[in-house]
């Protein structure tokens, strides 16, 4: 065997047969949702029909939040130099990282750290959040997942713990998270509610995600919503304008119900 040979126990390529983790994948077409491969990719297991719809949530909210995110402005800022669309896609991406996106990875190592205290020393979640939240205020450094520069109260938080609920995803990380919101306050006086990214990262934690791959639903969620500002800056707008990153106006559909 050539010192070359190595293996993956993702996919596997025949002539006229696929197999994604031992499912042929022709098979899997119509039956389960791409929330359900997504895991299937990561885990290595199907997930169970509710775990699918658990993830479905999680891409859809985080799947656009306007124009003014780094990714959205580098983006169109690329898209209206002319390059193509996988260019303009890609620079969205790359603007991805520590300070936008991140906050799912910091929130879910926040969290393991409140649990193995929880777990480990016999504490309440109470004292748990406590010792967590001034170990972070010690070295002056803010908790990712909690409060946000837009929305005071974000429906995106209560809308996934809610679907939690009913699909039987919340236990005991749910619970530390909003302990950790209630904590805050009582320690720094501030009402810092849990956002998306936080309730994200509960949520992951819930169905023993690894921390190393929280950006990864971040960017799958994200890329529709970036080819949606692509296509519209390469069809509305003349190449090479200059973008204003908050001089925007919201001019589409207004109050629409899916029910």
């Amino acid at each position: 065997m050539s010192d070359l040979h190595w293996k993956t126990a993702v996919t596997k390529v025949e002539p006229n047969k696929l197999t994604i983790r031992g499912y042929e994948l022709d098979k899997l077409m119509g039956k389960v949702s791409y929330a359900q491969m997504v895991y299937l990719l990561f885990k290595g297991e199907m997930p169970s029909e509710n775990i699918g719809k658990m993830i479905e949530a999680i891409l859809v909210s985080s799947v656009d939040h306007g124009t003014t995110p780094p990714s959205v402005l580098s983006a169109i800022t690329v898209a209206s130099t002319g390059a193509p669309l996988n260019a303009a896609v890609a620079a969205g991406i790359l603007s991805i990282s520590k300070f936008h996106g991140g906050a799912i990875e910091d929130c879910m190592r926040i969290l393991h750290q409140g649990m193995e205290i929880v777990r480990g020393e016999n504490k309440s979640m109470e004292e748990a959040a406590k010792q967590v939240i001034n170990d972070y205020r010690s070295i002056k450094k803010r908790l990712s997942g909690f409060g946000h520069r837009v929305h005071t109260n974000d429906p995106r938080t209560h809308r996934l713990f809610a679907l939690a609920d009913e699909l039987g995803v919340a236990g005991d990380y749910v619970k530390l998270a909003n302990t950790f919101v209630a904590m805050l306050k009582e320690t720094t006086g501030k009402n810092l509610p849990l956002n998306v990214d936080g309730a994200i990262a509960a949520l992951l934690c819930e169905m023993d995600f690894d921390p190393v791959l929280a950006n990864a639903f971040f960017m799958i969620a994200r890329v529709p919503g970036l080819v949606a500002h692509i296509y519209e800056e390469k069809t509305r707008y003349k190449p090479m304008r200059k973008i204003h990153p908050t001089d925007v106006e919201y001019d589409g559909p207004e109050n629409r119900s899916f029910e």
